[in-house]
């Protein structure tokens, strides 16, 4: 895959890429690549692929909101910097938090943010359960975001609690996005969540479905959620 290609799947979705952001990404690969050697951050490394299942994939949460309209992101369990990295470097107005569980990630996304010359980008080194009772966080954001992290009713418990009302809870899920949205209707409904409608999209090349999850908030998420750190994963709201 060639980089054209890249910026020609994001022309079709009314995404420009300006030579700024085209050298941004082409950094962003080489530090990935880079920092992998000595510490797991992806299992995917070839360049096209980390193109279409990284860069590319990142950006579809774009896809069905008006992010022109958003200003204050959270990012849960961000890893290697996806989705909001991708997301940064194409709408840099947008203000972004990364929380993550390991440091060693913590500091690779530090780095990454210095390299790239993107600033209004904070990382926070913790668990999603404890940085929600925090009343900085908690009821804040225009979006909170997942990719990769966790299934639905352990996602929605973890980032609800950050969204702002009206705003709302956006999950990047792989083929598994239909199931995990029913299975996640009472952790939904109990945190204070309406879904709106999936929206629905396919990986250019590889052709794999991608599901967006979208969870409106609606209502205020109640005091006691999130539970202690680890318990969401080890008893879901089911």
């Amino acid at each position: 895959m060639s980089k054209e290609q890249f910026a020609s799947w994001l022309e079709e979705k009314e995404i420009t890429l300006t030579s700024r952001m085209e050298e941004q990404f082409d950094l962003y690969y080489r530090l990935l690549i880079e920092w992998n050697k000595h510490m797991n951050l992806t299992g995917i490394t070839a360049e096209d692929e980390v193109y279409e299942k990284h860069f590319f994939d990142s950006l579809t949460a774009a896809f069905p909101i008006d992010i022109m309209k958003v200003e204050h992101v959270i990012d849960i369990g961000a890893g290697a910097g996806f989705p909001s990295i991708p997301l940064k470097i194409c709408f840099p107005h947008l203000s972004v938090v990364i929380v993550d569980s390991l440091k060693k990630r913590i500091s690779f996304l530090e780095h990454l943010a210095k390299e790239l010359h993107i600033d209004n980008v904070t990382f926070l080194h913790g668990r999603a359960e404890d940085i929600a009772r925090d009343s900085h966080h908690r009821d804040h954001y225009d979006v909170a975001l997942a990719r990769a992290v966790a299934r639905m009713p352990v996602l929605t418990e973890l980032c609800l609690p950050f969204v702002k009302k009206n705003g709302i809870f956006i999950a990047l899920k792989g083929a598994s996005g239909q199931v995990e949205q029913k299975e996640a209707n009472k952790a939904c409904r109990l945190l204070g969540g309406r879904w709106l409608e999936p929206y629905v999209t396919k990986l250019p090349n590889e052709k794999s479905n991608r599901y967006i999850l979208r969870m409106e908030k609606v209502d205020a998420t109640p005091k006691k959620y999130p539970r202690k750190a680890g318990i969401p994963a080890k008893k879901p709201l089911l």
